[in-house]
C-alpha cells in the first residue's frame, strides 16, 4: 500500500464508477471537473492510437483519451461519456468511457495494490483495486492517464504498431 493510503487506511475514498467493456473502474472524484454526456470526439489524423480525438470544451480544445483503447478493447463508434479530468499540474483532458455510474464510497482499508502479474498496460494506468459491494473496482490514476504521460511511456503506441502488422 502506498504511504498516503496507509496514513488514511480508515478514511473513506470517493470514486466515480465508470465502465469500459465489461470492466468496472473508479476515478477519484477530486480529479473530475465535469462529466460530458453524448460526446463524439473528432478524430485527428496521425494522432497517437490511444487518443479518441478532440472535443470543444468551454471554448478550448480538449484532448480525449480512449479508455477502451488503453485496455486493448475494440473502438466503439457513436457517442460516449467523457470525464473531464484536471490535475494540480493544470493539464486538463478528457477520458472517454462507455458509461458513467454513480459515486462509490470505499474504505481506505479496502484498497489493494496491483498484482505482481499485471501486464504492462494495466501497470501503466491502474493504481490498485477496491473491494466494493459491486465487486472489484480497479482504480485509475488520472496522472498516469494524461496524454503527455501516455505518449512518454510509449507502451500504448508500440502495442498499436504491433497490432497493425
Amino acid at each position: 500500500m502506498r504511504a498516503e493510503d496507509l496514513a488514511s487506511a480508515e478514511t473513506t475514498i470517493h470514486l466515480c464508477s465508470v465502465r469500459a467493456g465489461e470492466g468496472l473502474y473508479g476515478v477519484d472524484t477530486r480529479a473530475i471537473r465535469e462529466v460530458l454526456g453524448d460526446a463524439v470526439p473528432q478524430r485527428v489524423p496521425l494522432a497517437p492510437h490511444f487518443m479518441a480525438g478532440v472535443l470543444t470544451y468551454r471554448g478550448e480544445v480538449l484532448v480525449a483519451v480512449s479508455l477502451r483503447t488503453l485496455l486493448g478493447l475494440e473502438r466503439r463508434t457513436g457517442s460516449h461519456r467523457v470525464l473531464v479530468l484536471e490535475q494540480d499540474e493544470g493539464e486538463r483532458f478528457g477520458l472517454v468511457v462507455d458509461s458513467v455510474g454513480g459515486m462509490v464510497s470505499a474504505a481506505g482499508s479496502a484498497f489493494e495494490n496491483n498484482p505482481a502479474t499485471l501486464d504492462a498496460r494495466g501497470e501503466a494506468i491502474f493504481d490498485g483495486v477496491y473491494r466494493t459491494e459491486m465487486g472489484l473496482m480497479v482504480r485509475l490514476d488520472p496522472r498516469r492517464l494524461r496524454p503527455t504521460e501516455l505518449a512518454q511511456s510509449g507502451i500504448f503506441e508500440a502495442r498499436a504498431r504491433m497490432e497493425a502488422r
